[in-house]
């Protein structure tokens, strides 16, 4: 959802956690709501951050907005550990074009406690924004 009403000049862009479960789901939202009206989709977690520096989608390059992820604790289970464990089980079994042991050792930092969950690096993504406000809802 737009809203095209501004805080403080800043548009508005929501992603409902409720309207999915998975990353791809979460792609779909992204999709929908950020590149509206254009012919591609997100589908990896680098496109993702690339729309993010707007110019192409539903913002301008540089252009200050604010993301609010309502549900973002359900969505914060559902891209958790299991999700991203799958994420990156399905990456070593897929091979190249995958830096295998960059995959496996990033499976072993999630299962030892110290490595990011999908939600996180999704979060970690949309913060290193500068343009970009995050708010959890």
């Amino acid at each position: 959802m737009l809203n095209t009403s501004n805080n403080n000049t800043r548009k508005m862009i929501v992603i409902n956690g409720g309207h999915f479960s998975s990353l791809a789901g979460f792609y779909e939202e992204v999709s929908d709501i950020l590149m509206s009206g254009a012919d591609w989709k997100v589908g990896t977690l680098d496109g993702f951050n690339d729309i993010l520096y707007g110019g192409f989608g539903v913002f301008e390059y540089h252009e200050e907005i604010e993301i609010v992820w309502k549900e973002s604790e359900k969505s914060k289970e559902d891209l958790g550990l299991k999700a991203t464990q799958e994420f990156y089980e399905n990456k070593i079994r897929q091979g190249k074009p995958f830096n295998i042991e960059l995959m496996q050792q990033k499976l072993e930092n999630l299962i030892a406690g110290s490595g990011q969950t999908l939600f996180e690096i999704l979060v970690e993504i949309i913060e290193s924004h500068g343009d970009i406000t995050l708010r959890l809802d």
